[in-house]
């Protein structure tokens, strides 16, 4: 599998590329600000975009998805965060920013299974840091977004916020198999087991 990741822009977000190994066909999970550099890094490994998916509405994880995407491709959100790539005045301090909508966008809920650039992503819908906020689990790898970081977990603190849902979610995170394979919001890679182990966050919260 092609697995490519960048995080330098203002708030370190990671945008991921993937594709399966030897095709043409990539995916990008959290656009995040730069789309010229997203088409240029996946030009050099011999890629085109076919869609673009978020776990969240957050500004650094959608900033570039408009640009990116356009009337061309496909961008996925969850319903409850659609609302964030027009009206992002609820998002809290640093959000705040609109980022426009793509032309294309659709929504999914959890339990979801998308089928994009060769890989079938199960949706598991784990708010708190947003009401929308979601993981996309695709065999042995999960991207969790803001929901949990190596050694840390993501804010619940937004006007939106909700600390009792981030709970739940986060129990959700601990049912997963120890050796998947975590991509962050933010942040190195990590294993649900590391996590489990090691996170203060997590540890009593089981």
């Amino acid at each position: 599998m092609y697995l490519e990741v960048f995080a330098d822009n203002p708030f370190a977000t990671n945008c991921w590329l993937l594709a399966l190994e030897g095709g043409d066909e990539a995916l990008v999970v959290d656009p995040g600000f730069e789309a010229g550099r997203v088409r240029r890094l996946l030009q050099s490994a011999g890629k085109h975009p076919v869609a673009a998916v978020a776990t969240h509405g957050h500004y650094d994880h959608v900033g570039a998805a408009a640009q990116l995407c356009g009337s061309e491709l496909p961008f996925f959100i969850h319903k409850d965060d659609e609302l964030a790539l027009t009206d992002p005045q609820s998002w809290g301090s640093g959000f705040a920013t609109p980022v426009g909508a793509p032309s294309d966008v659709r929504t999914f809920s959890d339990g979801d299974v998308l089928e994009l650039a060769g890989f079938s992503l199960e949706v598991l819908h784990t708010p708190g840091h947003t009401p929308g906020s979601s993981c996309f689990r695709s065999e042995d790898i999960l991207f969790s977004g803001d929901l949990v970081f190596r050694g840390a977990i993501g804010r619940y603190d937004f006007p939106n916020s909700s600390a009792e849902a981030m709970r739940a979610s986060l129990r959700r995170f601990l049912a997963l198999p120890d050796h998947l394979d975590v991509h962050p919001g933010h942040g190195d890679t990590t294993t649900v087991g590391l996590e489990r182990s090691s996170n203060p966050f997590l540890i009593n919260l089981a």
